[in-house]
């Protein structure tokens, strides 16, 4: 595996000046490791293309923003992630096919299926942010627990804890909000 680099602080820091040298200088050591991480996290090939190239212009753009010059390879992962999340959203709703009223069971059904996901959703919104981020990765996203752990920088045995405890206390906060649950089937099972 080739040895992963960033642009050296000095570079950075010019480039934080608004020198134009250093800014292209920053964008183009930045691409290869800007590329990699689209390529992990985004759905398929076009997207990680295009959220690279958005997040090296909001770099180009943006680098003045920048607190610490440490903190470029974190800044940058931050903006593919949101932008390969974005994507994904979109892609989600142009292909979701409006439900024929004949495929609906019955308008109660689809109340009760949003009320669940309501209250999946606010499980987890209420979890810790390490344990919230941890739990989309792998439940939500599908990342295997290797790039969880890669992409969270943790070790694998700390990524498995801390979705043990996110799953748990998703679960418990879905049974305290219901009992056990609607139809009288155990939440644990759609977890």
């Amino acid at each position: 595996m080739a040895e992963v680099t960033w642009p050296e602080e000095q570079l950075i820091t010019a480039a934080q000046s608004g020198d134009l040298d250093a800014i292209a200088a920053v964008v183009s050591a930045a691409h290869p490791n800007v590329q990699r991480f689209a390529r992990s996290l985004c759905a398929d090939a076009e997207d990680a293309q295009d959220a690279a190239q958005e997040a090296l212009i909001i770099l180009y753009r943006k680098i003045g923003m920048l607190r610490a010059t440490g903190a470029l390879a974190s800044w940058m992962f931050r903006i593919v992630r949101n932008e390969c999340l974005r994507r994904a959203r979109r892609r989600v709703h142009e292909h979701t096919p409006v439900p024929d009223i004949a495929v609906t069971a019955s308008a109660e059904h689809e109340v009760l299926r949003r009320l669940d996901a309501g209250r999946v959703a606010a499980a987890v919104a209420a979890l810790p942010p390490d344990q919230r981020r941890v739990l989309i990765l792998r439940d939500i996203q599908g990342y295997s627990g290797r790039v969880v752990a890669e992409v969270l920088g943790i070790g694998p045995a700390a990524m498995k804890s801390r979705l043990h405890r996110a799953r748990a206390a998703v679960r418990h906060t879905l049974r305290a909000t219901t009992g056990t649950g609607h139809g009288g089937h155990d939440e644990q099972n759609n977890i």
